[in-house]
């Protein structure tokens, strides 16, 4: 590995970060795993060369993903999480009163190394009582759990490698299923200006299968492109209705801290510039 840690994501652009320090170098047995630091990021996780998360800038992603759908819902007792290695979700779920929240990750690597090198990330999550950590295939797992989640939340890597089989349409048929009523599921779904089709082609599957479906949109400086945008669906809970006020009194109520969250973003995140609007009318 050079000083420098070039992404390789899209096949005409290069995002360069400057390894000051590198953390972690190897392969897992479903991919390339590094950590390094970086002295405008922290420290910064990578798989398979595409660069997935930092110190610096984590929150936005996980604050959005897990404080979007549960101060919508308001009741949220049971969480799965597909992925999410880092633990940055599982942390911000296990900060509300739920009551169980399971964890399924493929590779038990990236969760050994974020623990031991960006350990930030999870806080004490795997150390709550209510948390369930299980390294395994997420789609198998979603196929057979007979449980049933008020909140899933798929936070995986793009969909190549490990990842593919979380956007077909038996996995989120597979969610639909396991959605309490009220249930409401969150997935990545890239960086429309570049991945405006894996945006359309996720939205299309999941409008085949849920009632209500949206996009809320963040903006994550560790990836290039602008607006990072975040699907859900429901088929019987739109999120898109709650008053912010509502919003506000949860949050309020929790005595929630956070960096980039706010009870506005229950209507922010929701208005789209008029090319991503454009990607999600078409779907």
């Amino acid at each position: 590995m050079s000083r420098w840690y070039d992404e390789t994501l899209y096949s005409s652009i290069r995002q360069s970060l400057k390894i000051d320090r590198l953390l972690f170098r190897g392969r897992s047995k479903f991919q390339h795993v590094a950590i390094f630091e970086n002295a405008q990021m922290g420290r910064v996780l990578a798989l398979d060369g595409v660069i997935q998360t930092s110190s610096r800038d984590e929150h936005v992603y996980h604050e959005m993903l897990t404080h979007l759908p549960m101060l919508a819902h308001g009741a949220v007792k049971n969480v799965l999480i597909i992925g999410g290695g880092d633990g940055g979700v599982l942390r911000e779920a296990l900060r509300h009163p739920i009551e169980h929240a399971v964890m399924v990750e493929i590779d038990g690597v990236v969760v050994e190394q974020c623990q031991k090198h960006m350990p930030e990330l999870c806080g004490e999550a795997y150390r709550d009582k209510r948390a369930e950590l299980i390294i395994g295939d997420g789609i198998k797992f979603m196929a057979e759990t007979k449980d049933k989640f008020d909140l899933i939340v798929v936070d995986s890597t793009d969909p190549f490698g490990p990842a593919e089989g979380l956007f077909g349409p038996k996995f989120y048929a597979d969610v639909r299923r396991a959605l309490a009523p009220r249930g409401i599921v969150m997935c990545q779904t890239g960086v429309p200006v570049h991945q405006d089709e894996e945006l359309l082609l996720s939205q299309r599957k999941l409008k085949r299968l849920f009632k209500h479906v949206g996009v809320a949109l963040a903006v994550v400086p560790l990836y290039y492109g602008g607006f990072m945008a975040l699907s859900w669906a429901s088929s019987d809970f739109d999120p898109r209705r709650v008053a912010v006020a509502t919003v506000a009194k949860r949050y309020k109520r929790l005595k929630l801290t956070t960096r980039y969250y706010a009870p506005a973003l229950q209507v922010g995140a929701y208005a789209h510039p008029h090319f991503i609007a454009d990607i999600v009318a078409r779907a």
